[in-house]
């Protein structure tokens, strides 16, 4: 296939690592609670989620304007990124510190907030959450593109969210609990809360993403589906 170049891809790849890394930073550095129940489960759950879902929706306005191989280069461009910055957080964590920085701030708090996306249960549930999640969403919406023949837009938005963050969160939260990072009293809340809110934000999201897809698709002058795809992970195509 003869390689092309677009205007935005790369801009939207950026976006959507920097949201990936700094929403996976805020869920170790702080749980935040609602103070209210939702069908008597508490509504707490880890500050990345605020942002987390945002990255779902550069997902669902890569594969829906350029198909799910170039996604797949992006996802996995995330998930390096991402193992990469767990890297560094370690080695900055085993560094000595200076003097003065013990006295305000320490080697206790940087492990206490940042320590902890550097440890082997975060990353773990980190990595695997988000490679299940995001390839379960790329390729639920590239199915449900080419079942639809592209009409409907937000049925597959939505479609792919409620499948992709589904198996996100669940194997976040069950990994991360088995590895000790979260107590096993808090997996309901923390896998339930997640999900709904997550969901929740892509569906009152959906109009934006309509904009943005709509914008591209114009700009780009692309509007790609997936016939004859190989929907193999694993196949990473350059130059594409």
């Amino acid at each position: 296939m003869t390689a092309r170049t677009y205007r935005f891809f790369d801009l939207v790849m950026a976006l959507f690592v920097t949201v990936l890394i700094i929403s996976n930073i805020a869920s170790s550095a702080k749980i935040v609670d609602w103070g209210v129940d939702l069908f008597g489960v508490r509504l707490a759950f880890d500050a990345g989620t605020v942002l987390f879902p945002v990255s779902y929706i550069f997902g669902d306005i890569l594969t829906e304007v350029y198909g799910y191989r170039r996604s797949r280069r992006v996802i996995w461009t995330g998930f390096v990124c991402l193992a990469l910055s767990a890297f560094i957080l370690w080695l900055v964590k085993i560094l000595p510190g200076e003097a003065t920085w013990e006295t305000y701030a320490g080697q206790r708090a940087y492990e206490a907030i940042l320590g902890g996306m550097s440890s082997f249960g975060i990353v773990a549930a980190s990595l695997l959450g988000y490679w299940a999640g995001e390839f379960s969403n790329s390729f639920t919406l590239a199915q449900m593109k080419l079942l639809t023949c592209g009409r409907w837009l937000w049925t597959r938005t939505i479609g792919s969210t409620l499948v992709g963050e589904g198996v996100d969160t669940l194997v976040f939260v069950l990994v991360a609990t088995l590895a000790g990072v979260f107590p096993w009293s808090l997996f309901q809340t923390l896998t339930l809360t997640n999900y709904l809110f997550k969901v929740g934000v892509e569906v009152i999201m959906t109009p934006v993403t309509y904009l943005i897809v709509g914008a591209l698709k114009r700009l780009e002058q692309e509007d790609y589906y997936d016939y004859g795809t190989d929907f193999n992970p694993f196949r990473i195509e350059l130059g594409i």
